[in-house]
């Protein structure tokens, strides 16, 4: 299968393309710079210069393939980050690449999240986003994605859990150790009992190349290894490789303490894998993330 894939030197992009050429896929990945048009090439890709905004060059670069991996956001996390711009020219990316696979019966699978479900319960492939919530805004993406599978196109949405992990990683597990670096301690919200889903970057590449290879269209899919890890169990190994102490703060005192990531923080949203094993047969074998903590890479 010739493979499109935007996003393509990402942390998770990266890893997708490598498991596609691995598994013996042709693989075009778009690129913005010269530097990431090198990375591909090293990587044994071919390259398509274009960006997020350029419509043409993603409708060109779908049509021209056999399915799509869409993997390229607009990630900024500065405090005065867009998330409604961000996921704006995502929408128009998606429906600029829906357009191209109409009718065609290719694969189309993009990314998104986990974190975007209802909080406090164990959430499952077959939920949606709130309408109400902050999330919302990015699920009407995932909607849309899904929606092409009337049209013609064998569209899926993976949802990754709020850390993808392993190493490079510089997500919310690198900025919580970089927080704990600077405050002088680890520290969780209230009791810690909050739970974060989980998934090794390596599961979640493969999981990406069974949805482009046999997922049903119109599936949402659950890039989720560990279901719910508290978030306690997260503070105490950064503590212990920092050598730091580990605290409890309360809700009030989460936003100084962690700057814009206080939400993230206080997530409660566990998910289940079960609907998206079945269907794909995925089987997650890569450490766990207190497991890949317990490496030591995330400190060296």
């Amino acid at each position: 299968m010739r493979v499109f894939v935007t996003g393509a030197t990402g942390f998770i992009g990266s890893a997708v393309v490598r498991e596609l050429l691995d598994a013996g896929h042709q693989v075009t990945g778009l690129a913005r710079s010269d530097s990431s048009a090198a990375a591909l090439a090293a990587a044994g890709a071919e390259v398509r210069r274009g960006a997020l905004d350029d419509l043409d060059s993603l409708r060109e670069g779908a049509a021209a393939a056999d399915g799509v991996a869409h993997f390229a956001f607009i990630h900024d996390f500065s405090a005065d980050f867009d998330f409604a711009a961000a996921c704006a020219a995502d929408l128009r990316a998606i429906e600029a690449i829906g357009t191209a696979l109409e009718g065609s019966d290719k694969p189309f699978v993009m990314s998104s999240g986990t974190a975007l479900l209802q909080p406090g319960r164990l959430n499952t492939e077959e939920d949606t986003a709130p309408p109400e919530s902050f999330g919302a805004v990015r699920a009407r993406n995932e909607d849309a994605a899904v929606a092409l599978a009337g049209r013609g196109v064998r569209s899926a949405a993976v949802r990754f859990s709020p850390t993808v992990h392993g190493r490079g990683d510089k997500g919310f597990v690198s900025m919580l150790i970089g927080i704990a670096r600077e405050k002088g301690f680890a520290a969780y919200v209230g009791d810690g009992a909050n739970r974060w889903p989980a998934v090794h970057r390596t599961d979640a590449a493969r999981l990406v190349r069974l949805a482009l290879e046999s997922a049903p269209a119109g599936t949402r899919l659950h890039a989720v290894a560990d279901e719910g890890v508290p978030f306690r169990d997260i503070a105490a190994a950064i503590g212990h490789h920092l050598d730091v102490p580990v605290r409890s703060i309360t809700a009030e005192e989460a936003p100084a303490h962690f700057g814009w990531l206080a939400n993230v923080a206080g997530l409660d949203a566990p998910a289940s894998n079960t609907l998206t094993r079945k269907w794909l047969g995925w089987e997650p074998t890569g450490p766990s993330l207190i497991e890949d903590l317990e490496e030591g890479h995330y400190f060296a």
